[in-house]
């Protein structure tokens, strides 16, 4: 990758033997006239886990059995960040209709679950749909303030709506778990075959 700086190697053996990969990794960027940064570079082991682009791995025993998988969800920072943009966006829009509302939440949704459902996130979605109810509901208590909740919901419904937009549900985005495109990225390197 040209642009790449962002990047994680996973090591088989001891911590010493990450260590010494990490020094050797830090004499061939030098002569790149690049260098690790002392506090993004970690070393860990995968049942702690650990927070790549947004995702969050980690080594647990799956539940009924006496197996061990890693599992890669959405980190907490994550989820944080999206319903904060959720919790600004309406806030500053009571005068907005609730159509615009939902066009631009709409769209801010559907590209955070569309990078995150490529892992375990079914939980992380179905929270995310009850935040976002809690505060499309919000909204509207604060956009008509005298209007009693049964009016609101006759008016909206039950799931926020207005003008053929609906409000996106992240829970019924389906997560693809492993999800393995390698035959399909081109090489830049020719075949030795």
């Amino acid at each position: 990758m040209r642009y790449a700086d962002d990047w994680c190697l996973l090591v088989s053996g001891t911590k010493a033997h990450a260590e010494a990969l990490r020094e050797e990794i830090a004499g061939v960027l030098s002569t790149m006239g690049l260098r690790l940064s002392p506090e993004k570079t970690l070393i860990t082991h995968i049942d702690e886990g650990l927070v790549f682009l947004g995702w969050r791995i980690q080594r647990h025993q799956k539940r009924g059995t006496g197996k061990q998988y890693v599992y890669v969800y959405p980190a907490k920072k994550a989820l944080v960040a999206v319903m904060a943009k959720v919790k600004t966006i309406c806030r500053r829009s009571t005068n907005l209709s609730l159509e615009d509302l939902l066009r631009q939440l709409n769209r801010m949704l559907r590209g955070w679950t569309a990078y995150f459902k490529y892992g375990c996130s079914n939980a992380t979605f179905s929270y995310l749909r009850a935040y976002l109810w809690k505060e499309i509901i919000r909204w509207q208590e604060r956009k008509h303030r005298r209007v009693p909740w049964k009016v609101l919901r006759r008016r909206y419904g039950i799931w926020p709506a207005e003008g053929g937009k609906e409000l996106f549900d992240p829970a019924r985005v389906s997560a693809k778990r492993y999800y393995y495109r390698g035959t399909r990225i081109p090489t830049l390197w020719p075949s030795t075959a």
